[in-house]
């Protein structure tokens, strides 16, 4: 182990092919004979051996949870025996031009986050949900689900909405299946069997995404406050009642979000990470956005809309393009931004759950966030022409503080990871304990907030998700930023059969 930045390191490409050999046979006969508790010997592929023999039992949830501890504390031990050479970097940095520009950069951004952060717990502990209404005070209420490749789970996902705590006279239920390619008409009609007169169902003759199906149900909604659903989520009983309670308690609420969790969490390690995430912001970041009125996007999964608000905007919003293509990402963010610059507010409530299915592989999980990426990116723009007008009455400024946040997060993205890769060739285990160490730090009040409102054992996924996002997806963001003229959804297609 270096301890001090003059000492040498040797490495094994120094020694000649001879001596490497017979470095090689004294490290197997060692060990060959290293004794670990609840195993006699090591032969020659022991490690292996004993790592299965000795983990076999522990479930894959379990073992993440051990290596995030592990890798973290390896992080933080990293930090502590590499102090000098950190020390050595700062000192260097300090007596150059361009190394004291980017020490007063790189703080001010830290400063700042900070600073921002503080704003946004402020904001978080003044939040309160709206309490239901009374049933004769409910609007009469749309609820639209769009349906495409969805399977049985379209199925539950409506009969979840029609067991709800909400009028059955003040409730119109719409499916829509997009043009799916599976059996989910099948399960839609099945559901109509269920339900009856209360469900109505319509099929388009092809698939022609998600905004299309919205905007077929819009045209359709009688309702006063039009709800969508996505046909892979589930409502509690008292969410729909709760979603739409701020309409008649605000006059000028235009939109709400609901508040997100995960479904299929007890199916993978993803889901797992995933609902921590979520939680987090949604109960505490749009809870912030909520007191600014200026949550800036209501989920695809859950949201409620003021019908004048839709009806304002829904030709723009069905028409709308991005650099000459027609949008078909992003119809969520869209709505929202469209309905901000009319000068509504768009609130979140708490009470109002859903659960969601989410990927459970890699793949799927990248998919996801490239489809996102490229959509707050395209209605940051968007929202750039209307942001800096007197898009509202009373006070603009919370509102504009999210953007510019928003912007800033977009344009670091490029010289972070210029940074990060001169950081990672000039400096590898400086550049790892000190990420690890950056995760303790800026993960912990995710941790906390999930541990204080739910459960500790769940918490740690918190940290499990920095780990993954900084390791396998810090790619995701300048990717989407560079391929932002792509549209297509990614995750709802078929499996490909071989």
């Amino acid at each position: 182990m270096r301890t001090t930045a003059e000492e040498p390191i040797l490495t094994q490409p120094h020694l000649h092919s001879s001596k490497k050999e017979s470095v090689n046979r004294e490290v197997n006969n060692n060990l060959a004979g290293f004794v670990l508790p609840g195993y006699s010997t090591f032969p020659q592929i022991g490690l292996f051996s004993y790592v299965k023999k000795n983990f076999s039992g522990i479930s894959k949830a379990t073992l993440v949870r051990i290596c995030t501890i592990v890798l973290l504390s390896i992080g933080a031990f990293g930090v502590y025996i590499l102090q000098s050479d950190f020390e050595k970097i700062h000192t260097e940095r300090m007596n150059s031009f361009w190394g004291l520009t980017l020490i007063v950069i790189t703080t001010s951004l830290l400063l700042y986050r900070i600073i921002f952060f503080l704003y946004h717990l402020f904001l978080y502990l003044g939040y309160k949900p709206i309490q239901s209404v009374s049933d004769d005070q409910l609007p009469t209420c749309t609820v639209i689900v769009p349906a495409y490749n969805e399977g049985k789970q379209v199925w539950q996902t409506l009969l979840s909405l029609a067991d709800s705590n909400f009028p059955e006279k003040k409730l119109q239920l719409i499916a829509i299946d997009d043009g799916s390619k599976d059996d989910t008409w099948y399960w839609i009609k099945k559901a109509k069997e269920q339900l009856g007169d209360r469900l109505e169902i319509y099929q388009q003759p092809k698939n022609k995404g998600k905004r299309h199906a919205l905007y077929h149900g819009f045209k359709l909604a009688t309702g006063e406050i039009f709800v969508t659903v996505d046909s892979d989520s589930i409502v509690k009983p008292d969410t729909l009642r709760n979603l739409v309670s701020p309409f008649i308690t605000n006059e000028n609420c235009g939109a709400v979000a609901g508040n997100v969790h995960v479904l299929n969490k007890a199916k993978a390690i993803i889901p797992k990470m995933l609902n921590v995430s979520f939680i987090y912001n949604f109960e505490f970041m749009r809870s912030a956005q909520s007191k600014l009125g200026s949550v800036l996007c209501t989920p695809g999964a859950l949201a409620a809309y003021r019908k004048g608000a839709v009806l304002d905007c829904l030709p723009n919003w069905i028409n709308q393009t991005f650099m000459g293509q027609p949008s078909d990402i992003g119809e969520d963010r869209a709505m929202t931004n469209m309905i901000l610059q009319q000068g509504y507010e768009v609130l979140f409530q708490k009470n109002a759950i859903v659960l969601t299915n989410v990927p459970e592989t890699y793949k799927g999980l990248y998919k996801m966030f490239i489809r996102w990426e490229r959509s707050n990116v395209r209605e940051n723009i968007e929202m750039a022409q209307f942001i800096f007008k007197k898009f509202r009455n009373g006070s603009k400024t919370g509102t504009r503080l999210l953007f510019l946040n928003q912007w800033l997060n977009i344009i670091t993205v490029y010289p972070f990871i210029i940074l990060m890769m001169i950081f990672v060739l000039t400096h590898p285990l400086m550049f790892l304990s000190s990420t690890l160490f950056s995760i303790i730090m800026l993960s912990s009040f995710p941790v906390i907030f999930y541990a204080k409102k739910y459960n500790v054992k769940g918490s740690v996924w918190a940290y499990s998700y920095s780990i993954l996002y900084a390791f396998g997806l810090f790619w995701v963001t300048p990717y989407s930023i560079a391929t932002v003229k792509k549209g297509g959804w990614l995750t709802r297609d078929l499996p490909k059969k071989k």
